[in-house]
């Protein structure tokens, strides 16, 4: 107990310990902080690589399009509503 007593008494633990604290919960890059932005780096990251596969996937699906003219022809008229002029169309809205 008297060497606790004694460590506590010099200036430079006092310091030492005031610095740790100061880093671990006070200063705005402290530990707390620290884990919350690597855990907001790995959600942003896994987003990131869905976001690259999903790219890959439409930029297949637009590169098959434009390669087919039958498919291009079906997707305008499912997607876009185009007909041929000597055409009627009927869209029909399920409730």
């Amino acid at each position: 107990m008297k060497k606790l007593l004694k460590y506590s008494r010099n200036f430079y633990v006092l310091a030492s310990l005031f610095f740790v604290f100061w880093m671990v919960f006070i200063d705005s890059s402290n530990v707390v902080n620290h884990f919350r932005l690597s855990q907001k780096l790995s959600q942003l990251e896994d987003q990131k690589e869905f976001y690259l596969e999903k790219k890959d996937t439409i930029n297949a699906e637009r590169e098959e399009l434009l390669s087919n003219p039958k498919l291009l022809e079906k997707f305008a008229r499912e997607r876009y509503l185009m007909k041929k002029p000597t055409e009627d169309l009927y869209v029909i809205v399920e409730k």
